[in-house]
């Protein structure tokens, strides 16, 4: 028995990175899945996780897009009969720009994926877990909305946005059995941080990378997997309205200069 074995689990952004290293973990402790990300490539991950032995459902749209997310609660439903897992990982960056190059829309795209899909999933998972009495919903936060210096503001506020989402939520809830958490990931090698890996590699320092976070190393997908695995077994079932740190350390010390021993 897997530890989600007879859970229908929702995984958005599965199309690369966190979302897919995820959506083959989840399948292989057990859970049916319906993954979704605006590329395609959610498809190839779909075909990992049946060589995995998993039962998927890949779908194509926007996690910003209410319909969709509406759909994919709808399509968990019409699949696996229920849904006791739902993870808003899909986000986007807007890279690294200055105040001056920033401008509404730019910060309205930004906020609409990232919190306001978060949101959605949040709300429409919700509807089918309360009359269950039951239930794991999960968010992808970022050591960027803890404090500066890990991403773009608008990133950033938008990051900070989705760990009060987690833990407002987690009190609208209050009695439902319905669970809440963000995770909160470091420097994670993904598509998303693919320019700054590829840049340090290039530069020949590539043991730079994670030089500022006490394992001295950056990240990978798997890593978060694991933790967002937790949050959706019933290992976790006490654990609500937090949001979970995984960034090697990054974030349990001020600036300062360090000294090899």
């Amino acid at each position: 028995m897997g530890r989600l074995s007879g859970k229908t689990a929702i995984i958005t952004g599965a199309g690369s990175g966190i979302g897919r290293a995820s959506a083959i973990l989840f399948a292989q402790e057990g859970a049916n899945l319906v993954i979704a990300d605006k590329m395609d490539s959610v498809n190839e991950t779909a075909d990992l996780v049946r060589q995995a032995g998993g039962k998927v459902t890949a779908l194509t749209g926007d996690a910003g897009d209410e319909a969709f997310v509406e759909s994919l609660v709808a399509k968990a439903l019409a699949e696996y009969g229920g849904l006791d897992v739902a993870w808003a990982n899909a986000g986007i960056s807007g890279g690294w720009t200055t105040f001056d190059e920033q401008d509404g829309a730019f910060w309205a795209e930004i906020l609409r994926v990232n919190l306001i899909g978060a949101f959605l999933l949040v709300k429409h998972a919700s509807r089918v877990m309360i009359p269950a009495g039951k239930g794991s919903i999960i968010c992808t936060a970022s050591v960027a909305g803890i404090r500066s210096g890990a991403g773009g503001s608008p990133y950033s506020a938008s990051k900070a946005g989705v760990i009060s989402l987690a833990q407002t939520s987690a009190n609208e809830f209050y009695g439902t059995g319905v669970r809440v958490n963000a995770i909160c990931p470091g420097l994670i090698e993904t598509g998303m941080t693919k320019p700054i890996f590829e840049g340090a590699r290039a530069r020949g320092n590539e043991d730079k990378i994670g030089q500022l976070n006490p394992l001295t190393r950056g990240g990978v997908p798997i890593e978060i997997a694991g933790a967002a695995l937790f949050l959706a077994s019933d290992e976790s079932s006490y654990v609500n309205g937090q949001a979970i740190v995984v960034d090697g350390g990054l974030s349990s010390s001020h600036p300062v200069v360090r000294r090899k021993k």
